[in-house]
């Protein structure tokens, strides 16, 4: 069982940055496949990046060279490092936690068993 904390949401004008960070308790995070999700009123959860249990990263097309996932397994903490900010960014964002699960894609969120209360991310123009 782990229990998932997001912060470090807020107001930013288009251009600007965040960090979002997700602490987790119970478990380490280091035994986990660790997800960004976003999710806007009105549209489907939406897949951001994932850092996996053996280190490796993969981002969403529409966040890759702009995101950037890490993970500190001395803290028990997930990090999103949001840059270039667009006001299409503007969304509630999620950490989330699962176990292997074999041959269902990083990006699926119905896999993750743990998930944060989510912060809020607004991007004005």
């Amino acid at each position: 069982q782990v229990h998932l904390v997001e912060s470090g949401g807020g107001l930013v004008q288009a251009g600007g940055s965040l960090r979002l960070s997700c602490a987790a308790s119970g478990h380490t995070v280091g035994i986990y496949t660790m997800g960004w999700f976003r999710q806007a009123p009105g549209k489907e959860r939406e897949f951001l990046a994932v850092f996996t249990r053996s280190g490796s990263t993969y981002y969403a097309d529409s966040v890759k060279g702009r995101f950037t996932i890490s993970r500190d397994n001395t803290e028990n903490t997930m990090y999103l490092q949001m840059n270039s900010l667009e006001p299409e960014d503007t969304a509630v964002y999620l950490c989330a936690a699962r176990q292997p699960v074999p041959g269902t894609p990083y990006s699926s969120h119905w896999t993750y068993k743990y998930w944060g209360q989510g912060t809020q991310v607004t991007v004005s123009s």
